[in-house]
């Protein structure tokens, strides 16, 4: 089938291209490059020995997404070209609302208008907030999100629902957890144009001394050490759930117009044991210092999966040492090609 991945020179986009082309998928992608590379494509060509068809478009660009649309017949569309840095869409609201929402509508009005009618969209469990509950299933309340960013998670799924109502366009979110980790190739990985916001890239960085030193934000949590926990997902494992959910829509399998998963592996890793884990696994001693807590953080949040793994039949394969080991050799294989 012929797959649009919106956003995929991103970190989770570049290797939901690679495991669509290694699932006998042809792959095209549109990215506007704000928060990544287009050597990336070569990348995916290296991995797959196969060529994608790329262009450099904002998915706000209506009248370029439209040309390209006409340009190439698709069958389905993995939506994630979005902003995503949390405290950046609290300093910069609009930016997000018009940028997260935008590119979405121009997506969906272009599937209806071109008669693509499955879209896989890249959602994320900040939707739930502070959970109820835990582990956190499909089920839980969807509150009102923390940051600019969380809520246009929340708003685009509402928008995608209504849609999917109205019009024959069906669609799947998915809900992420915390993505880590890099292709076992080291060809890709998690590559933030700045300073890093996520857990990982500030772990590898400072073993590599791109960084100084790494801060745990609160150690006075009701945790088993006192930090935050998260639910850490492969990004390999993750990528392979975004082919499974097109290919259960292109195979008519799905339940609903509008279906929604969780995707995490089920456990729930602090921040402290995820540091122990790298210097274990990998050998590296990490420059870190205990402080206070950083303001919107929830304390604690993993996955229920076995919806995924259920009705997907889907599950996430690849372990913590997996995880630290492959985003490590990722951070050192970009410190020698920057040789």
């Amino acid at each position: 089938m012929r797959i649009l991945v919106t956003g995929g020179t991103g970190f989770i986009g570049s290797h939901t291209a690679v495991a669509l082309i290694e699932n006998g998928h042809d792959v095209f992608i549109v990215d506007n490059l704000n928060n990544s590379r287009a050597e990336v494509v070569q990348s995916i060509n290296k991995i797959t020995g196969k060529a994608v068809i790329f262009s450099t478009i904002d998915c706000c660009d209506f009248t370029a997404l439209d040309a390209f649309f006409m340009q190439h017949k698709l069958d389905a569309v993995i939506h994630f070209a979005a902003l995503k840095a949390v405290g950046e869409s609290v300093q910069k609201p609009l930016a997000y609302y018009k940028n997260n929402l935008l590119s979405l509508l121009n997506i969906l009005e272009l599937c209806q208008k071109h008669q693509v009618n499955n879209v896989v969209f890249s959602s994320s469990c900040t939707v739930y907030g502070e959970p109820d509950y835990l582990p956190i299933d499909e089920q839980a309340r969807v509150k009102q999100p923390e940051s600019p960013y969380g809520n246009t998670k929340k708003i685009a799924e509402e928008i995608l629902r209504d849609t999917t109502a109205a019009t024959q366009i069906k669609a799947i979110s998915l809900r992420y957890f915390n993505p880590v980790g890099a292709h076992a190739s080291a060809l890709i990985g998690e590559y933030p144009m700045g300073r890093p916001n996520n857990l990982m890239p500030v772990i590898t960085q400072t073993a590599i001394g791109k960084l100084n030193q790494l801060q745990v934000f609160g150690t006075d949590y009701e945790t088993v050490d006192g930090s935050n926990v998260r639910d850490y997902i492969h990004v390999v494992d993750l990528a392979q759930a975004h082919v499974v959910a097109i290919e259960r829509m292109l195979q008519g399998k799905s339940k609903a117009a509008y279906e929604v998963f969780n995707l995490g592996t089920g456990n729930g890793i602090s921040v402290l044991e995820m540091i122990h884990a790298f210097e274990k696994y990998t050998g590296q001693k990490l420059n870190y210092i205990l402080t206070h807590r950083r303001p919107g953080d929830v304390v604690q949040v993993w996955a229920n999966t076995n919806y995924a793994n259920d009705e997907l039949g889907w599950k996430a394969t690849r372990t913590l040492e997996d995880m630290v080991t492959d985003a490590w050799r990722w951070e050192l294989a970009l410190k020698q090609n920057s040789n």
